[in-house]
């Protein structure tokens, strides 16, 4: 059983109203036993929300994670960390950040949430390609793009995520279909000792797959991969450790039989 979710975020993310202590409670409540809270710092973020920028503010994000680890550390296994906005002209910048607060943090995890500066969220994302199918290759050859530049990160996020919004969510999404760029990429993730990311999120979205599909996840250990995080990609409390026993279903087909968690930037391997 998985007790522990390692992806989670706050009202210190401007995407999420839910304040920290908040989440914390409810995780006690669903019996997890740790939580790695990540909220989102994406350096130079465009506007492209009214009111989304996605800027942390660390300082005071730490100063409360720590008032309340004092207040709930009896009850839960409180960590912190932070999701990294990858961009490929922003590597200096998250390199600059992790110098100044990396020693602070359990857990960074890093994701590619634009591609060209717009967000697959957005429709006009897929509407700039002829097919969904381009949309995803699109995605896949920013993310080698972002890790080229950038690889202090302990986790990658949600490999696929642009799939989460097309416009036929993963219907017509085949991992096969790029295996010679996954394979690149899952060779580099493990080649410099990064864990990939199983992401849930997906799933509450109505995709048919969690985020990666597991076909990649398959592959990642096929090649010899053993780091993999988990966590459900929560804004609110009720996604917090979402469809956790599919997530334990998903990674033991795809032949783990431990999943990591993160503690000072070092994993610890958890028996599913």
């Amino acid at each position: 059983m998985i007790l522990t979710d390692s992806h989670m975020h706050t009202a210190f993310s401007s995407d999420s109203d839910t304040p920290m202590e908040q989440m914390i409670q409810a995780s006690i409540e669903k019996g997890l036993t740790s939580i790695c809270i990540t909220d989102h710092h994406d350096i130079d973020f465009p506007h492209l929300f009214d009111h989304l920028d996605f800027q942390l503010d660390t300082p005071t994000y730490l100063e409360e994670f720590h008032r309340l680890k004092e207040k709930y550390g009896h009850q839960i296994d409180l960590r912190i960390g932070v999701e990294l906005g990858l961009m490929p002209d922003t590597g200096a910048k998250l390199r600059d950040y992790l110098n100044t607060y990396g020693r602070e943090f359990d857990f960074v995890i890093g994701s590619t949430h634009l591609v060209d500066k717009v967000d697959p969220y957005l429709p006009e994302y897929y509407g700039s390609f002829a097919k969904e199918q381009d949309g995803f290759k699109r995605y896949f050859e920013e993310n080698m793009k972002n890790l080229e530049v950038f690889d202090l990160m302990d986790s990658f996020g949600h490999y696929d995520y642009a799939v989460r919004y097309a416009p036929n969510k993963d219907f017509y999404y085949k991992p096969s279909d790029y295996t010679d760029m996954n394979d690149v990429f899952l060779r580099t993730l493990i080649e410099k000792g990064i864990a990939l990311e199983l992401n849930t999120a997906g799933l509450k979205y109505g995709m048919l797959q969690a985020n990666p599909h597991i076909e990649i996840l398959k592959h990642y250990r096929e090649l010899g991969g053993e780091l993999v995080t988990i966590g459900a990609d929560g804004h609110k409390i009720e996604h917090i450790a979402w469809d956790f026993k599919k997530a334990e279903e998903i990674l033991k087909e795809a032949g783990f039989r431990y999943y990591a968690v993160y503690r000072r930037r070092k994993p610890e391997m958890v028996k599913i």
